[in-house]
Parts: structure tokens; sequence; C-alpha cells
């Protein structure tokens, strides 16, 4: 299963799908964990510490301090990790839009972490996109 590489297919078959939740970066000291109950999304370690993606409402219930509340947009395709170009095609979109954008690929899929108040219009762009490709 190592996913689809070809970019025409990637971005005439994907199809975004907004997740529900609002989530938020927290930022750890390498020498600490996340609450208990917590339980994060993404979590990646730099030397100045351990960034997590966790929803804005757990981080609140524990007194985190988040930053960038944001909508995640699964783009369900499963792309390879060594896809050229996906995330190059589809970011400029977003920023055009004057839009900040954090992109995670998983295994599976790519997910776009957009601000949660543009979320609607990261949507439009990205099904445009999708159908401007073939879909």
């Amino acid at each position: 299963m190592s996913g689809e590489t070809n970019l025409k297919m990637l971005l005439g078959s994907m199809r975004p799908e907004l997740q529900p939740e609002t989530y938020v970066f927290v930022t750890l000291p390498r020498d600490q964990s996340l609450p208990e109950g917590v339980p994060p999304l993404m979590v990646f370690g730099e030397k100045e510490g351990w960034t997590c993606i966790v929803s804005e409402e757990a981080a609140g219930r524990v007194g985190l301090s988040g930053t960038f509340p944001c909508r995640m947009i699964t783009l369900s395709i499963h792309s390879s990790l060594e896809a050229v170009g996906f995330l190059a095609a589809i970011l400029p979109r977003l920023a055009a839009a004057g839009m900040g954008v954090n992109p995670v690929s998983g295994f599976y899929h790519d997910h776009l972490f957009v601000p949660a108040d543009r979320a609607d219009d990261a949507m439009r762009i990205l099904e445009e996109l999708a159908t401007a490709n073939g879909n």
C-alpha cells in the first residue's frame, strides 16, 4: 500500500473532508508530557520542545495555552509519502487567498490545518482545484 504518486490523479481524485473539531497548537518543554486526558492528534519533537496539536476544548479544559485555532481538512486520497508536487500545487492556492496553512502528512493522507474562521473558504478552493483536475 504505497499510495498514489500521479499528481493529476491526486489532485483530481482528492476529496477534501472538513473535520468538525477546532484544534490548537501547544508547545511543551522536552521534559514534560501532555496532561492526562488530552489526547494529541500530533506530536513533533524539536530542540526547543514538543509541538502538539490538540483539540481546543481539551486544551482549555486543562489550562493549556494554545495558538492558531484551526480546523483540519483531510485530503481523502491515499497519497504516497514519495508523491511529488501534491502539496506544492495546493498550498499556493490557499496562500493566494491570504490563508496561513500548516500541512501534516500521515501515512495515508495529507491534512491541512487552516484558520478556523477560513475553513469554508479553504474547502471551496480545494473543491475547485479538484474539479479543475478531473474530479
